[in-house]
């Protein structure tokens, strides 16, 4: 499966590159002032394109305070200045609410939707209505196995169980021996194939621990008092970027040696990557996973252009250590990784 996705990947970038070439122009001379005339209108702020004044609402599932979805909306934000694209952004963690949320954006007859599917059953129905009312729909980050049965164009970023087995791989190369994955969104589809995916491929014992997200001196004391409890946990593996550092927190406060992994990449990751602070992290691209999505659904609209070919377009899993994320910190402070 995992040759599969990789050609998937090949065949978009490759897609990609020819669809950016005609839309640069023939020659290389008259292709290079359209690029730069790009540019230039990206930097001041103006759209790039001359068509229509289009509209894109992005529903996420997430939760306030979540840094992860700053960076998918630097990324998407950029795209629909370059694509003229009015963007609108709306998220909650409760699928009940982003449902209604996408129903406000069916009702306001936008001309695309970006939508995650961490709670697929209370998306399914709503996501069915847009495709039937002739909105394209995009799915990004969760929900890539239920994306095409809901009717998606199709889906960006990364398969959960491959990001999970991963990880699983990489706790293996360093020796681990008994892991705790840390979910901090209860219900989230995504977060427990992640885990399951450690599982799959770690040889070692790995033990779920479930904490309120929304609540970091809960997750810290959640983290602390398991590491306390269990001498030999030696890994802690966190879901997201910000909850890296609050189980540092509680390594050092229990007294633990665990080593802390996490998903995700920010720029306090990338520094603490840098100076061992943490092992490793599972980078999804999140810039790519918003900016794709607005750009995929602009070069839909004025091309009738789909990529993945039935399949996910694939954004990660990434594995990023120490020497690598010294190349990427300055990308992580400008919120672009």
């Amino acid at each position: 499966m995992a040759r599969v996705r990789t050609g998937v990947r090949a065949v978009g970038a490759v897609l990609a590159a020819v669809l950016g070439a005609s839309l640069v122009g023939c020659s290389s001379t008259g292709g290079k002032r359209a690029e730069d005339a790009r540019k230039a209108a990206s930097a001041q702020g103006k759209a790039a394109v001359n068509t229509p004044r289009w509209k894109v609402a992005m529903i996420t599932h997430s939760g306030d305070g979540d840094t992860f979805w700053d960076i998918v909306q630097s990324g998407a934000k950029q795209a629909a200045v370059k694509d003229n694209i009015d963007f609108l952004y709306s998220h909650s963690d409760q699928g009940q609410q982003q449902a209604q949320f996408v129903q406000a954006a069916i009702d306001q007859r936008v001309d695309g939707i970006v939508v995650t599917l961490a709670k697929p059953d209370a998306m399914k129905d709503v996501v069915a209505k847009a495709a039937k009312a002739g909105i394209p729909v995009i799915t990004v980050n969760s929900g890539s196995e239920k994306s095409k049965d809901f009717g998606a164009l199709t889906h960006i970023g990364q398969d959960e169980t491959i990001a999970g087995e991963a990880v699983g791989e990489e706790l293996n190369k360093r020796g681990k021996k008994k892991a705790l994955c840390v979910l901090h969104e209860q219900g989230n589809v995504g977060h427990e194939q992640r885990c399951a995916g450690t599982k799959k491929t770690f040889k070692g014992d790995l033990q779920n621990l479930y904490v309120t997200g929304t609540n970091m001196p809960d997750v810290q004391s959640s983290i602390e008092a398991k590491l306390q409890a269990d001498k030999s946990i030696d890994s802690v593996v966190t879901l997201g970027a910000p909850f890296a550092d609050t189980a540092v927190k509680a390594r050092n406060s229990a007294g633990s040696s665990a080593e802390v992994d996490t998903f995700d990449l920010n720029a306090k990751v990338a520094a603490e990557l840098k100076d061992g602070t943490l092992g490793f992290a599972v980078d999804q691209q999140p810039y790519l996973q918003g900016y794709e999505a607005v750009d995929l659904l602009w070069l839909y609209k004025y091309n009738g252009d789909v990529l993945g070919g039935g399949l996910p377009v694939l954004t990660g899993p990434q594995i990023i250590t120490k020497d690598a994320a010294a190349k990427l910190e300055d990308y992580t402070k400008r919120g672009t990784r």
